[in-house]
């Protein structure tokens, strides 16, 4: 729930809009580069950039704009010398804000005697680049003599990139020219904002598109859903691109359709590394990852190289999956190309040995990182967070202040989510008023999902319920969810009903809701209750999820259901268990009949549990894998008390370490001992 990391936005599954604004030649794009550049033919081909101009001593600080709309900006040696080589100029300008330096840009515009229409359009471009800019490129282009309609062009798209739709609508209908390209920015920006309406409103408007035109469309569309409308769209276009194709593939990937994808994806004469990208993390999203990991390398035997999406999109399936050999595959990939140093990538492994419960391979590559953001903290703090290591967790917090990271909302996530396994409510309650009082962060949903957790499993449930009253807005499902499960800890029915009502209230066909809730009933033995559960399940037609576990032997997953009957190994996982429920016995175990929920004989109870699905992973794992290698299990609901102390005895008996990931934390059995200290 709460754990799952947040990557950086270029690691979108499905990234159409970003190829949008990363191609100028097929794009409307915001900082309106294309045109600047088909204004003057010689700015493509541009010069070396003086060494003079770039070295350390004359770095400038952020550049400023006074009210009389003059630049100031401080220097450590004296300005450049004014040039009357306009062409020159431009072309140095033009360099400096493709590499995004405006300050070495705004030193050579204010050097140049005489500037031209390009020479404003070319300083406006690159404060219309950079989000927050707004307010300093509408000065530039009250200053430019004679603006064409590259400037007018370029101040739209600085509006519509701050996310400013009001001020885009007006500024567009006062401008005293128009061409394809104004219109193309603003059906862009309303597509990116979710504003079909208005952006189908614009195109039907128009007595000329091209197909800049048609893709914003098609893939606005996708964006917003409406894959038929953007099928409908596509078919009509009179030119098929591969922009548009790409959307139409990320469409049917969303939309579950993978057949027609693949088949949209095979007819495509033309893919541009989106397109790819796109297909790959489709494969992933739909939980076909060795299809992703095969297209993956027809990819490469193409002569495509990967990029940093590429290899973050494989190993966030193989985070989703648990595919921990397929991980190392695209690891032993990334040693061999250029991008073993990027942060994305790096960031991206932590995650997935992390969540595939290699918690020390993940820690290795942390430490062997050369540069870590923000991201990359929190991907190790959410790791030490999600294995119960807390106090590895809280201390690395305290090394990245030190190291002057500032923390943002995910990395109190990962603090709090720390505080909750180890059960340090005091602790928990000082970082989230610090997170608030020293960073200014309000809290989010996950934070408050947090805190009730920590609360509610401290047994301090009215404190809990009393959070969620006071929150600054509508209660969620996750909260309602963390609530019921504290109150079967704590066998309170009061208040497990107070929250299922208002988990229910919010969505009535949520099944966790009901199974929390019969469970309590169940714990208090309270079968009526559950009786009453069930019924009301079946009036609403409520379909419970079935509990199952998975693990990886030799690149194969093997799926076990509690209760399993298909499994074609089931014969002999049987004997190992019934064995096994001997040696346990006799080893003190005795099975905890409150995790069974039906009101059966106790013999029967017994029967249920050890047939529970990780119980048959674990068999399963004991009897294919070496002596001596871990046994990693994953589990898609959470641990049961008896699963818990039964797999911490066979992890004695057997001398094998066992490795259980549920939905709320990874558990590590070892000599008897899980490392939750029984507190999950």
């Amino acid at each position: 729930m709460y754990y799952q990391l947040h990557f950086r936005s270029k690691i979108c599954s499905f990234p159409f809009f970003s190829f949008l604004l990363c191609k100028p030649h097929n794009c409307i794009s915001y900082s309106s580069f294309s045109q600047i550049q088909d204004d003057n033919p010689n700015l493509q081909t541009l010069p070396s950039v003086p060494s003079e101009l770039v070295s350390p001593s004359n770095v400038i600080t952020q550049p400023r704009f006074s009210r009389n709309g003059h630049f100031s900006y401080k220097t450590k040696h004296s300005e450049l010398p004014e040039t009357n080589d306009v062409v020159l100029s431009n072309k140095k300008i033009t360099s400096y804000i493709r590499c995004g330096d405006l300050d070495s840009a705004l030193r050579v515009f204010e050097s140049m005697k005489v500037k031209t229409v390009i020479t404003w359009n070319s300083i406006l471009a690159g404060f219309s680049r950079k989000p927050g800019y707004i307010e300093e490129a509408r000065q530039v282009f009250d200053k430019i003599p004679e603006p064409n309609v590259v400037s007018y062009n370029t101040i739209l798209a600085c509006y519509m990139r701050n996310s400013d739709i009001e001020a885009s609508k007006n500024f567009f209908d006062k401008m005293p020219v128009k061409d394809i390209a104004s219109w193309n920015t603003m059906i862009s920006g309303f597509s990116q904002n979710g504003l079909m309406a208005e952006a189908e409103e614009l195109f039907r408007a128009m007595s000329v598109r091209n197909e800049v035109t048609w893709n914003a469309m098609v893939a606005g569309y996708v964006e917003s859903g409406e894959l038929e409308s953007a099928l409908e769209l596509f078919r009509e276009a009179p030119v098929k691109g591969v922009i548009a194709r790409t959307a139409i593939v990320t469409g049917y990937m969303r939309s579950g359709n993978v057949e027609m994808a693949e088949k949209m994806f095979r007819e495509m004469q033309e893919r541009s590394m989106v397109t790819w990208n796109t297909m790959i993390s489709g494969y992933i999203e739909n939980g076909r990852a060795e299809d992703g990991m095969k297209l993956f390398k027809k990819m490469m035997g193409s002569g495509v190289k990967a990029n940093d999406s590429t290899l973050s999109s494989l190993l966030l399936g193989c985070s989703n999956l648990s595919a921990l050999k397929l991980g190392k595959q695209v690891h032993q990939h990334v040693m061999k190309s250029p991008l073993y140093l990027d942060m994305t990538v790096g960031t991206s492994l932590i995650s997935m040995y992390s969540k595939c419960g290699v918690l020390e391979d993940a820690w290795k590559l942390f430490l062997e990182m050369p540069r870590k953001d923000v991201v990359t903290w929190n991907a190790m703090i959410s790791g030490y967070a999600q294995h119960g290591e807390s106090k590895k967790a809280l201390h690395l917090f305290d090394e990245m202040k030190s190291k002057g990271i500032k923390p943002d909302w995910i990395t109190f996530v990962g603090v709090l989510s720390a505080c909750n396994h180890a059960g340090f409510v005091n602790l928990g309650i000082q970082y989230f008023e610090q997170m608030q009082n020293d960073y200014g962060i309000k809290p989010k949903p996950d934070h408050y999902t947090c805190m009730v957790d920590l609360l509610g499993r401290a047994g301090k449930l009215n404190d809990a319920v009393d959070l969620i009253t006071k929150m600054h807005f509508k209660p969620h499902i996750s909260l309602f969810g963390a609530l019921l499960g504290a109150c079967r800890i704590h066998r309170n029915l009061e208040v497990a009903e107070f929250a299922a009502k208002n988990l229910l209230s919010l969505e009535p066909t949520n099944a966790a809701g009901y199974v929390q809730l019969a469970n309590v009933y169940a714990a208090k033995n309270h079968w009526e209750g559950v009786s009453k559960v069930r019924k009301s399940m079946k009036e609403n037609k409520v379909i419970k999820t079935p509990g199952y576990s998975w693990m990886e032997v030799g690149r194969v997953i093997h799926e076990f259901r509690s209760g399993d009957r298909l499994h074609p190994d089931l014969q002999s996982i049987r004997m190992k268990l019934k064995d096994l429920e001997k040696k346990m016995k006799v080893a003190g175990y005795v099975p905890d009949l409150d995790s069974a929920l039906h009101d059966v004989a106790e013999e029967q109870k017994e029967q249920l549990l050890l047939w529970h699905s990780e119980k048959l992973a674990i068999a399963f794992g004991l009897i294919k894998l070496p002596p001596g290698m871990p046994i990693r299990i994953f589990k898609n609901l959470r641990v049961c008390g008896d699963c818990h102390q039964a797999t911490k005895v066979i992890s004695a008996i057997e001398n094998r370490e066992i490795i259980v990931r549920d939905t709320t934390r990874f558990h590590h059995f070892k000599n008897g001992v899980c490392s939750c200290g029984d507190y999950w």
